[in-house]
Formats: C-alpha cells, structure tokens, sequence
C-alpha cells in the first residue's frame, strides 16, 4: 500500500509555472522565484520529484549563470551526477545545448515569461 502524496499549495504554483515553459527553453530558478515573489532556494526545494509529477518539466529549470543546477535532488557536483547526466539528456533531446562544463551554450535558450495571476 502506497501512502498518499501532499502537494503544498506552494508546490502547486511552482508546477504550473514550470507547465508553462516551452520545450527547447529554460529559466533560472531566479526568475521563477521572481515571479512567485519568493527565493531560488525555495523553488529548488520544492520542485517536483519523479514520483509526485513525473510530467512537470522541471529539468528546464537551471541556475541564473547558465550552469545546468540540480535534478532530483541532486547536485552537478554530488557523487554520482547520474541525475544530472539526465537533465543535461533530456534538454538535449529538446535542443537546449549545454558545454563540457554544464554551462548554457546561447543566451537564446532563456525565457522568463511567465503569467501569474
């Protein structure tokens, strides 16, 4: 028996801005914040795992300098980067190119365009 996953209302607004980011681009977890009138950290945080909403696109979510972030709860610098390495193969399959360093190739990539109520 599986228990029950909550979702804060908090979370909520961060999925529905995360829906609205178009395959092939990104935002800084910055300008997610900016939007919900909140802090990066708190969006890092409560970005959806696989198992709670496995069709969020959170993986278009990356750091304000271009460096690719985090994935799952995991960190480009964590032991095994084995999320990362993901991230980084799911927005290539939507064409968002990264360098050998995990840093944003073109400033074309970004969109921040985000509607809130």
């Amino acid at each position: 028996m599986s228990a029950a996953i909550s979702v804060t209302a908090y979370q909520e607004r961060v999925y529905a801005l995360l829906n609205q980011i178009p395959k092939g681009r990104v935002c800084s977890y910055k300008s997610l914040s900016d939007a919900l009138n909140s802090s990066p950290r708190a969006v890092g945080g409560s970005s959806p795992k696989e198992s709670i909403c496995p069709n969020s696109p959170c993986h278009r979510c990356i750091a304000s300098t271009g460096y690719i972030g985090g994935f799952m709860g995991d960190w480009q610098k964590a032991p095994s980067g084995q999320n990362c390495e993901k991230k980084l193969a799911l927005l290539k399959s939507e064409g968002v190119e990264f360098n050998e360093k995990g840093m944003l190739m073109k400033d074309d990539y970004w969109w921040d365009e985000f509607v809130t109520e």
